[in-house]
């Protein structure tokens, strides 16, 4: 689960390495956000080799989707499924995605959502 407060990885492209959750979205009062919901967080570092062509800035503010959490997650099926550590995909003011690829593997969950070219940018799908 991710709240307000919460550092995450960024695994795509876009630049960016680090950033901190500072709303999760789509409900009000929400407190936690899980694998799929959309939150807004600012981005904290930047990837050493990539600050030159970065698509982000240290300070900006994204919207991003959560596609791993460290807590787990059960869904309707029974699946049972948690990672290592909690990670985002940035988003831009359109709701498309600022990288071009995602490094790791994410649930199979996104072939199901309206974020499916999640799936498909992804190197591995996980059940």
């Amino acid at each position: 689960m991710i709240q307000n407060g919460t550092y995450v990885n960024v695994v795509d492209n876009s630049g960016a390495k680090t950033a901190l959750c500072i709303k999760v979205l789509s409900g009000f009062r929400r407190r936690y956000g899980n694998i799929g919901d959309t939150i807004m967080v600012s981005i904290k570092s930047l990837r050493v080799k990539r600050r030159s062509v970065s698509k982000t800035k240290k300070g900006e503010i994204y919207k991003a989707v959560i596609i791993r959490t460290k807590s787990t997650k059960t869904f309707f099926s029974g699946d049972n499924i948690c990672f290592f550590e909690n990670s985002i995909v940035l988003l831009n003011k359109q709701n498309k995605f600022l990288g071009t690829r995602i490094f790791g593997s994410v649930p199979r969950f996104f072939r199901y959502t309206k974020f499916l070219k999640i799936a498909s940018l992804s190197s591995g799908l996980v059940s």
